[in-house]
């Protein structure tokens, strides 16, 4: 049975309005058709390159509440997502997945606020207001990864230390091995290096497949590792 929920994502431009930023967004403009090849694909790439824009637009057009939550949660705090789900049509794989959950570093306090709402006797509340953030951050991707479903990330390690970093990784492979798909966006040198994972970069104005040692996220990090004292040097210089 093929193992993905989403196989193909399809983009209809002529239902994005001419005035949308949309069409300004290099690495989205003109891009019609994305496919999906193995149960863990990331959007790796500069900030405002469109990573996290097609990621919400998967997201609510597969039924996700634009600001995260499983596709049980429905509130609103701030209209922000943009029209791009109503363009795109989702070409689904041979399983229907009934359970998943969509993650926004931008908006979790929210969802936590919400989860909180939600609770009830059947339910209990996990009360992720009362822990760091990046504990309730784990525990909420810990407590919702519980299987065969489509989980969409939007930069998971914004709350993350590298050691828990590393516990998110072990996680997702659990989840896959159970069935799970996921798509993330994510700069984190540690995630990016999930074994086998599709990894499509939005650098250079358009979207294309890279290896893993292919992104900036990689380079620049293991540059600075290697050459932590002159990289600095000719930083503090440049300012001068």
């Amino acid at each position: 049975m093929d193992p993905l929920f989403i196989k193909q994502v399809l983009i209809n431009w002529n239902r994005i309005p001419r005035s949308s930023y949309l069409h300004e967004v290099q690495a989205l403009k003109g891009l019609r058709e994305i496919t999906f090849r193995d149960p863990v694909t990331f959007f790796a790439g500069e900030n405002g390159t469109g990573k996290s824009t097609l990621l919400e637009g998967i997201a609510v057009a597969y039924g996700f509440n634009p600001e995260g939550g499983s596709r049980n949660y429905s509130f609103s705090t701030y209209d922000s997502h943009s029209e791009l789900w109503d363009a795109m049509t989702l070409v689904r794989g041979a399983r229907s997945g009934k359970w998943g959950y969509f993650l926004r570093a931008e908006s979790f306090y929210n969802v936590a606020t919400k989860e909180q709402d939600y609770a009830d006797a059947g339910h209990p509340s996990m009360r992720l207001h009362e822990c760091s953030h990046g504990e309730s951050f784990l525990a909420m991707m810990q407590s919702r990864m519980s299987g065969a479903g489509l989980y969409i990330l939007d930069e998971p390690e914004a709350a993350l230390s590298p050691q828990r970093q590393l516990t998110l990784l072990l996680e997702m492979r659990r989840a896959v091995q159970a069935g799970a798909q996921f798509l993330v966006a994510s700069h984190s040198p540690i995630l990016l290096g999930y074994p086998g994972a599709q990894i499509l970069s939005f650098d250079g104005g358009r979207l294309h497949p890279v290896g893993y040692e292919q992104t900036e996220s990689y380079q620049v990090t293991e540059m600075f590792l290697n050459n932590r004292e002159y990289l600095l040097k000719r930083l503090w210089e440049a300012e001068e």
